[in-house]
């Protein structure tokens, strides 16, 4: 019994959702195929699929099954090019996260390069504000902000960022420019928060952390909105330095109480493949880490 064989053609099953649609992509006949799923079905000795005239299902069991077999032939396909093509040229899908405000900004222009650079590589962006599972979504490589929580994938550090209270100059000039944490009570505050629309933020004075419950006169779920507002004179807000990075070096915003500001957070970038990253991994690796540790505002 040739399992690899097995798998792959059960996982084909389930990705195209039929078996005459896996035996068009695997160029197999339906009973080849049908009887690929029974043999295994046999040796494990549980029903991975149910079937009717008309509908193929997967059941609990063989969808937890079908997601490890995914990652492990992933996992094989990605071996054989790091013992085959270790000269040759990177190809094949890479998937990138990262959080949204940094992808558009600092991911995009590296992978745009990286693309470039080798065209047999297409590439998958998801840019999303929450931590993505880099197995379970099959992700090949993450930007994380913050500390990491102990875990078996790679990190390498590439730079830090600072949470940062900023406001236009215009605001300052009309409502005063804030000396203590206590004087964020008499401001106009804009949360760029989803989840709490008063916020807490946790700001050091002398040499303690304390947390300032605030009342947000504005609360938006982005940090594009949040930036446009305080450009706009409306208040203060915090945000991640990277994020208006550019409106402070043009004097859109000016930073207040940056002698309060807790420990910077670390950006990391993530993978799961350590040394036997496949060429494609580990070109985009290579480029990644050597554009962010250059960029002046992460450092």
């Amino acid at each position: 019994m040739d399992r690899f064989h097995l798998v792959s053609v059960f996982v084909a099953v389930v990705d195209t959702g039929g078996f005459a649609g896996a035996a068009r992509k695997l160029n197999l006949s339906p009973p080849a195929v049908t009887r690929a799923v029974n043999e295994l079905e046999t040796y494990l000795g549980l029903k991975l699929l149910t079937r009717t005239t008309r509908l193929v299902r997967v059941t609990d069991a063989g969808a937890r099954y079908a997601q490890d077999c995914r990652r492990i032939l992933a996992e094989l396909m990605e071996a054989d090019e790091s013992v085959n093509g270790m000269h040759a040229a990177p190809r094949g899908r890479l998937t990138v996260t990262a959080p949204v405000l940094f992808g558009s900004l600092y991911v995009t222009p590296v992978l745009t390069e990286y693309l470039t650079r080798y065209p047999l590589v297409s590439a998958s962006c998801m840019f999303l504000d929450r931590v993505v599972n880099i197995l379970d979504e099959g992700v090949d490589v993450a930007v994380r902000i913050g500390e990491l929580p102990d875990s078996s994938m790679q990190a390498v550090r590439v730079g830090q960022v600072r949470r940062v209270i900023c406001a236009s100059p215009s605001y300052l000039n009309l409502h005063g420019t804030p000396r203590t944490p206590d004087d964020l009570q008499r401001h106009a505050i804009v949360s760029a928060s989803s989840v709490t629309p008063n916020p807490e933020w946790r700001l050091v004075e002398k040499g303690l952390l304390r947390t300032i419950r605030l009342s947000a006169r504005l609360t938006t779920t982005t940090n594009d909105s949040a930036i446009r507002a305080a450009v706009g004179g409306f208040g203060l807000t915090r945000l991640l330095s990277y994020q208006v990075a550019d409106q402070l070096r043009d004097g859109r915003l000016k930073t207040v109480l940056s002698e309060c500001e807790p420990e910077v957070l670390p950006v990391h970038v993530v993978h799961r493949e350590g040394r036997h990253a496949s060429q494609r991994v580990r070109a985009f690796l290579d480029l990644a880490i050597e554009r962010l540790r250059n960029d002046a505002t992460l450092n």
